[in-house]
């Protein structure tokens, strides 16, 4: 096993078989868990690699594994095609591709995106891979969070690649946010029907939740004003009695707006609920923000709490494995979370994603590598990496491969082994770089 383990380390070190932080490898634990973490981005990378129309550009939604055989879902969306970008950004760094692969597969998508239908430069849901027609069958919505990660992929994209980046730079221009913006309530709706000419009744008024990326973006880009950051909700307000917790918390003045620093409770630990509880709405954001470095009194001191409180509730639950966020199932798709961490939780079902493992890597590696550990002695490790989900109760996967999670294990995967390379490209752009200080100067109620 030493000989092994020496043979491996001359390999990382003389090979540049994964880059820096080697110098800082404190056990040999810590270089098998990332040469495992290489080989892990190497299958899920593959997913891409076999599910992207090569004259498109575009990842299929999902594959799933059934008694009938393999079933390709032929259709994809803005979300997916960001981070497809990401994933191939990824990819690179890490060695699986070449450079100049990437930038001829990510020009292959680019240029199809200048010919998709758009609607004031946002795009639609759902597109069909082999051609980029608009999926009509699935309705005409124009969603405010799928289109801030397509945005966030065109950033990462063109700051990564100097040759694409007037072209992905023109899109991201192009993205009208102003018009899902309601400037008299300062927060975003949620979409806009284009068929029914109407905008969604809801907006995004919660602020853990993953569309803060396209708050982000359009602050940035300067579609909508920086005091839209301040006027989501951290908690909803103390009067409203349907939540599941009457959030403690204070009155703060940010930019001349007041306010509600609120957070719940659970195990005794203070933190800013999501909606749902799950992993993602807290954590995906981070793929691309700077929440850990420069919110170290707000996002990213949240991050790790759920993070943390997130394995509490396994704990709390006797589950062998932990990571509770929306994921396929046998059957389809459901939304799953660690249920105390949400303003309305959804269930747990007992349901574990790998995704949100890996989303935990910046804020505690060691119980992530624990965790896929738990999740390979469940049979959940196969072709392109992790299943999506599994039941830990009753051992049950669902055998699917969906292009967003394989997306957020990618990026995770890069930022862990690369010191936060898509963090850094997505900051080193004008519209990540600008609301920098929106992170730095908050301070949650949760110290």
């Amino acid at each position: 096993m030493k000989k092994i383990l020496s043979i491996l380390l001359t390999l990382v070190l003389f090979a540049g078989f994964i880059s820096p932080p080697f110098a800082e490898a404190s056990s040999r634990s810590d270089i098998l868990f990332r040469l495992q973490l290489k080989a892990i981005a190497n299958k899920t990378y593959s997913y891409f690699q076999d599910h992207t129309d090569p004259a498109t550009g575009m990842t299929y939604d999902e594959t799933r594994y059934t008694a009938e055989g393999k079933k390709d879902a032929t259709h994809t969306s803005p979300t997916n095609i960001g981070m497809y970008m990401m994933s191939t950004v990824s990819a690179q760094q890490l060695g699986i591709i070449s450079k100049k692969e990437a930038v001829k597969r990510i020009k292959v998508t680019l240029n199809t995106l200048e010919k998709l239908e758009k609607w004031n430069g946002l795009y639609y849901n759902w597109y069909n891979t082999s051609d980029g027609s608009l999926k009509k069958d699935w309705g005409q919505f124009i969603s405010q969070v799928d289109n801030g990660w397509l945005s966030a992929g065109l950033i990462v994209a063109g700051q990564a690649y100097k040759e694409l980046n007037q072209q992905s730079s023109r899109l991201v221009d192009q993205m009208n946010y102003t018009t899902l913006y309601d400037p008299e309530v300062g927060q975003f709706r949620g979409g806009y029907d284009v068929a029914q000419g109407k905008l969604t009744d809801h907006h995004y008024g919660l602020f853990n939740t993953e569309p803060r990326v396209a708050s982000y973006i359009s602050i940035g880009k300067g579609d909508v004003p920086s005091d839209h950051w301040w006027k989501m909700y951290r908690t909803m307000p103390a009067s409203w009695d349907w939540q599941s917790q009457v959030p403690q918390g204070y009155e703060a003045n940010y930019d001349g707006v007041t306010v509600f620093e609120g957070h719940y409770e659970y195990q005794g630990i203070k933190f800013v609920p999501s909606w749902g509880g799950s992993m993602f709405e807290s954590l995906m954001p981070g793929i691309v923000l700077k929440e850990k470095d420069l919110g170290k009194k707000a996002l990213g001191l949240n991050n790790k709490r759920h993070v943390q409180l997130q394995q509490a509730y396994a704990k709390e639950k006797g589950y062998p494995a932990w990571g509770f966020s929306p994921a396929a199932t046998p059957d389809g798709y459901s939304e799953f979370a660690a249920t105390p961490l949400g303003t309305s939780g959804y269930k747990d079902g007992a349901t574990v994603t790998a995704h949100a493992s890996f989303l935990a890597l910046d804020y505690d590696p060691e119980a992530v590598r624990q965790n896929l550990k738990a999740l390979r002695k469940l049979n959940t490790y196969s072709k392109y990496g992790f299943y999506d989900s599994v039941n830990v109760e009753t051992g049950e996967i669902a055998k699917a491969y969906l292009a967003l999670d394989q997306g957020m294990i990618m990026v995770s995967i890069a930022n862990y082994l690369k010191d936060g390379i898509v963090r850094d490209y997505f900051h080193k752009d004008p519209i990540g770089k600008k609301p920098e200080e929106l992170l730095e100067k908050e301070a949650f109620s949760i110290e």
